[in-house]
């Protein structure tokens, strides 16, 4: 009699189960609440951007250490800057070579480069210190009518010769007669192709940083006044 009985209650059971499993499937299930978010800017999973210099290049918080801003040797002057190496390195190494051959003769103290973005502008010119991709030439020496004007004349050829890859500060407002800058993002072709020529002009003799040029050229002024008023428009 008890295993009879443990039969029909094992079998009632069973019943009981397979109703409310018929019943669950076809009653409404019941709302679970989802977590809430914010709105969605991009891609789930997609990097954050990193921030940025106003010329667009990746900000960098130290130099010589898990950085792309390195401390490099200027050739020929006894200098040292820190500075984003690769391209732009040949680029701004170009300018400041130039600058103490035809300029002035510069001194260690007459020359920094990258700094933290603290205390800098963040959306001016200036910010690009701290992205590696600016220089400062006598820092101190900042407000317009620094130079003489033979050695704007000068500058003028140095930019001149960057193809309008470089800007200089004097054209800015406000003006700082100090900074030399990279004025292309980093995606931008033509700083790859300045600093591939200004590579080979270097490894060439009689050619590069260094070289007698007669800045008073006609050609070679007219090619500078050309960017004066290009740049400045923009």
């Amino acid at each position: 009699m008890r295993n009879a009985v443990s039969r029909r209650t094992l079998v009632k059971g069973a019943g009981v189960i397979t109703a409310a499993a018929a019943i669950g499937s076809i009653a409404p299930s019941t709302a679970t609440a989802a977590p809430k978010s914010g709105p969605v800017s991009g891609p789930v999973g997609a990097p954050k951007k990193a921030p940025t210099s106003a010329n667009g290049w990746p900000l960098e918080q130290e130099a010589n250490h898990v950085s792309t801003v390195w401390t490099r040797s200027v050739p020929g002057t006894g200098l040292e800057v820190d500075v984003r190496i690769g391209d732009v390195e040949a680029i701004l190494l170009h300018v400041v070579r130039r600058y103490h051959y035809e300029v002035e003769q510069l001194h260690r103290v007459d020359l920094a480069g990258w700094q933290r973005i603290d205390g800098l502008d963040t959306g001016g010119p200036e910010s690009n210190l701290a992205s590696g991709t600016a220089v400062r030439i006598r820092p101190g020496a900042g407000a317009s009518g620094s130079l003489f004007p033979l050695q704007v004349l000068t500058v003028r050829d140095i930019l001149a010769d960057c193809e309008g890859v470089v800007r200089w500060g004097g054209d800015d407002s406000p003006v700082d007669e100090s900074l030399f800058f990279i004025d292309r993002g980093p995606d931008d072709a033509s700083v790859r192709t300045l600093a591939d020529r200004l590579r080979v002009a270097e490894a060439t003799p009689g050619a590069g940083a260094g070289v007698t040029v007669d800045v008073l050229n006609r050609s070679r002024r007219d090619r500078a006044e050309r960017l004066v008023r290009e740049q400045r428009a923009s």
